[in-house]
């Protein structure tokens, strides 16, 4: 039985990923904003399986909440096997977080990033400890502007490039762990689980959801994969993988920049660090 972290696990790929989970006897700890909405999932998966579910409240909207969060799964949990960070979002207006950041960049970036620093003592606890990022083939038109991290300095957003942006910080952020965490018993792997049918696209104006609606598979796809990555005896020694489910696993450029992986950590850990010490 292996205990494993699940951001956003209360819908789309994070639920069908808790699912198979929990079927399998996992010890599975739903990391989600809403809490009804953990608990509803909580009885749901409760019928389904013999794994343990636990829920623990992450907002990762907000830097203080996801430092409490990780200080609660600290105080609560000796070891982690594997972190899966797979919340996130696509906005259709510029809005900030709770710090001030451009919500893309924040929530799904900036949050994890602080999650995952604050959980590595646990996750090196574990016999094996492995990390999965979600990014995106959507990395492939981002770029790493620290310039316009804070909402306030955008003028001309456009949703899809900031969402871009988010993922190639995701991807570089994985990289990055990677040769970070060489010689150690934790890996870091990254994944495009492909254009799936989940909340992540249904807030879309109507016409871009109807076009993007043609291309959508279904969350158990990606979910299968990200369990095989979770826990399959050949992602042992597998670290700085870049996986994808719908398309070829192309990086970008920019992506396997390791100066530019190790610029955007350093600017991260800058924007973070009060909660580090």
């Amino acid at each position: 039985m292996k205990k494993i972290i699940i951001t956003g696990a209360n819908a789309g790929i994070g639920f069908s990923t808790a699912k198979i989970l929990v079927e399998q006897g996992h010890h599975v700890i739903l990391a989600c904003r809403n809490l009804e909405k953990a608990q509803s999932v909580k009885q749901i998966l409760d019928q389904i399986g013999t794994g343990q579910i636990d829920i623990i409240q992450l907002d990762l909207n907000s830097l203080d909440a996801v430092n409490h969060a990780a200080e609660q799964v600290l105080a609560q949990y000796t070891y982690i096997d594997v972190l899966i960070n797979n919340a996130g979002l696509i906005n259709t207006h510029l809005e900030a977080t709770e710090d001030g950041y451009e919500k893309h960049f924040g929530v799904n970036y900036l949050g994890h990033f602080l999650w995952t620093l604050k959980l590595l003592p646990l996750l090196k606890q574990s016999q094996q400890g492995r990390i999965i990022h979600l990014s995106s083939i959507a990395h492939l038109a981002g770029r790493v502007q620290p310039q316009y991290f804070k909402a306030e300095n955008i003028k001309h957003f456009q949703t899809f490039l900031y969402y871009a942006n988010s993922k190639l910080a995701n991807l570089l952020f994985s990289n990055e762990l990677t040769r970070q965490l060489q010689g150690s018993s934790v890996t870091s792997n990254a994944l495009h689980p492909g254009v799936v049918d989940s909340e992540l696209y249904r807030h879309l104006p109507r016409y871009q959801y109807k076009v993007v609606s043609l291309a959508l598979i279904p969350p158990e796809r990606p979910a299968k994969r990200i369990v095989e990555m979770a826990l399959a005896s050949q992602w042992t020694h597998k670290n700085g993988q870049y996986e994808s489910v719908q398309t070829p696993a192309i990086q970008s450029p920019k992506a396997r920049n390791q100066h530019l992986a190790k610029s955007l950590y350093q600017d991260s850990i800058t924007l973070i660090e009060k909660y580090l010490h």
